[in-house]
């Protein structure tokens, strides 16, 4: 059984890009999701790789996440029936405590920079670097299911301001 362990933070500034590999753009589109936070999801990555993930609901910082690979020809075909999707481009990060990636958002949700470090227990000890301007772990409008189905360019002015994305 699959369990991701993972903390989220809001990025300010680009200080993280001297820790950052090559860039890998994503395409996520969301399949279906219910209200308790269930969420089917397909993913292609660099036009190379694509998968089918299924996640529950997050019970504090770790969730049952399950991904499959599948052909990236059905990965396309998924994308274009997806009623929810988004774009970014994925960096991995050479950082201790964790696997960290830091997530540029395009489209209907940029300038949005989200920083993700995947640990291997909740217990984990994790030193957070100063360009994490805020933790939103938990917080379910910051999940990427949710900025698909409702990006930050669709709130209000002051919303993104109080978030500095305005």
């Amino acid at each position: 059984m699959g369990l991701e362990i993972e903390r989220r933070f809001l990025v300010v500034g680009e200080e993280w890009r001297s820790l950052a590999g090559p860039a890998l753009p994503l395409r996520q589109g969301y399949l279906a999701g219910s209200p308790q936070g269930f969420t089917v999801r397909m993913r292609i990555m660099a036009m190379e790789q694509a998968w089918l993930t299924l996640k529950a609901p997050a019970e504090g910082i770790a969730r049952h996440e399950f991904e499959y690979r599948i052909p990236l020809v059905d990965a396309e075909a998924l994308w274009g029936l997806a009623p929810d999707r988004l774009i970014k481009t994925r960096y991995e990060l050479s950082l201790k405590g964790g696997d960290w990636v830091v997530d540029c958002f395009e489209g209907a949700n940029a300038p949005l920079v989200l920083a993700e470090v995947e640990l291997v227990s909740a217990e984990d000890r994790l030193e957070i670097p100063a360009w994490c301007w805020q933790e939103v772990t938990g917080a379910s409008e910051w999940n990427n299911a949710a900025l698909a189905r409702a990006p930050i360019q669709q709130w209000s002015d002051q919303r993104r301001r109080d978030y500095g994305l305005a």
